[in-house]
């Protein structure tokens, strides 16, 4: 099996480590396969990819969008290090405002599953970051939400003080303020 699958402290969050097979030409690892990714329990399509460059400092997030074009993600960093977080904001889920991070880098090799229902935000640690993550859903500007990074209710533990941020990530709301129609249900 080229992946290991590993679900973290809120179980819906997957931490998967793809196998490289590395000589001296370099390496190859599968960085995706239907077929494991289901009998893991990520069966979701995705629909569109996405790739940002980052400097030392940069937060990116915490961002989701709503129902109908809620989005789950399968992130992973190509270059550099990151701190990727999620949280837990589906209404009367066991785990709701908690969160989990990851570091995810280049060297890791290492790729988190972020489900709809979940914020996503990362930070740079290094000088030069890019990401890249394959999401469930389109990008949809109507649907578009965020929390504000530093929502003391979510308490996140970015390990920076100053981040750099977009005008609009520096203007989201917090938590208990913000549009969400996601419902935590059960699996049976």
């Amino acid at each position: 099996m080229p992946f290991n699958f590993v679900k973290l402290e809120i179980p819906e969050v997957i931490l998967v480590e793809p196998v490289a097979f590395s000589d001296e030409r370099g390496f190859f690892m599968e960085t995706y396969k239907a077929s494991e990714f289901k009998r893991n329990g990520i069966d979701y399509d995705f629909l569109q990819d996405n790739h940002s460059r980052s400097r030392r400092g940069v937060l990116r997030g915490l961002h989701y969008q709503l129902k109908p074009a809620e989005q789950g993600k399968l992130v992973r960093c190509i270059r550099g290090r990151i701190q990727d977080v999620a949280v837990d904001i589906r209404k009367g889920s066991p785990t709701y405002g908690r969160w989990v991070a990851v570091e995810l880098s280049e060297d890791n090799k290492k790729m988190l599953w972020i489900p709809p229902g979940f914020l996503h935000g990362f930070v740079a640690l290094e000088d030069d970051n890019e990401i890249i993550y394959k999401v469930t859903k389109e990008y949809s500007k109507e649907y578009d939400r965020g929390i504000i990074w530093n929502d003391p209710e979510i308490g996140i533990n970015w390990g920076i003080d100053n981040p750099v941020l977009s005008e609009k990530d520096s203007r989201l709301p917090r938590l208990k303020e913000a549009e969400n129609n996601f419902i935590y249900q059960e699996e049976l």
